[in-house]
């Protein structure tokens, strides 16, 4: 029994030990020397990097402008930032960030406006899709109802309330949006 409990102290100490010797390193600069403050240590990001291979588009007035709009909605919504990343991704996947009107024999069924929402489907009007502040927050509340989307790779949330015929499609846009987000979230 004693030499039980002393392999245990012995491995508990040598625990110890290395535990000091890997975080001793960390926690030795954690502190200032000279006045005993901690000193700030950059974290990185947890947001999800992008997948894949990235598109990027220049935009013009009109798309700023429905990007600007895109943001006001997200916050208007009460949601964070990567809704408007993950707003955007999707809007530069369907539309390249234009207000579509109806396209004739181009369109995809019914699709219109920014996110190519379809009235048959229960977005809206037309009317109501090609405002951008509509569509977007109609595209917000659809996003509000999945699950851990504000965990998930942008494309999966984008596809759960899109259903597109094309789920990875999205991917392409997110450094793209998010760069745009960084840019505008607070202009």
């Amino acid at each position: 029994m004693n030499t039980i409990i002393r392999k245990s102290m012995l491995s508990v100490a040598g625990l110890a030990f290395a535990g000091g010797v890997v975080a001793g390193p960390i926690a030795a600069h954690a502190a200032n020397p000279v006045d005993g403050k901690p000193v700030a240590v950059a974290v990185q990001s947890a947001a999800p990097k992008p997948q894949g291979e990235q598109s990027r588009i220049t935009l013009n007035d009109e798309q700023t402008a429905n990007v600007k709009a895109i943001i006001a909605a997200t916050k208007k919504a009460g949601l964070p930032e990567r809704a408007a990343v993950i707003s955007i991704a999707t809007s530069l996947q369907e539309s390249k960030l234009e207000n579509l009107g109806h396209l004739g024999d181009a369109n995809d069924h019914d699709s219109l406006g920014l996110f190519q929402q379809r009235p048959t489907s229960g977005w809206g009007t037309p009317e109501q899709i090609t405002d951008p502040a509509y569509s977007t927050t109609a595209f917000l509340k659809g996003l509000k109802q999945v699950d851990g989307w504000q965990d998930m790779a942008l494309t999966d949330a984008a596809q759960t309330v899109q259903v597109s015929a094309y789920p990875d499609a999205y991917a392409q846009w997110e450094q793209q949006a998010t760069d745009l987000v960084a840019q505008h979230w607070n202009s």
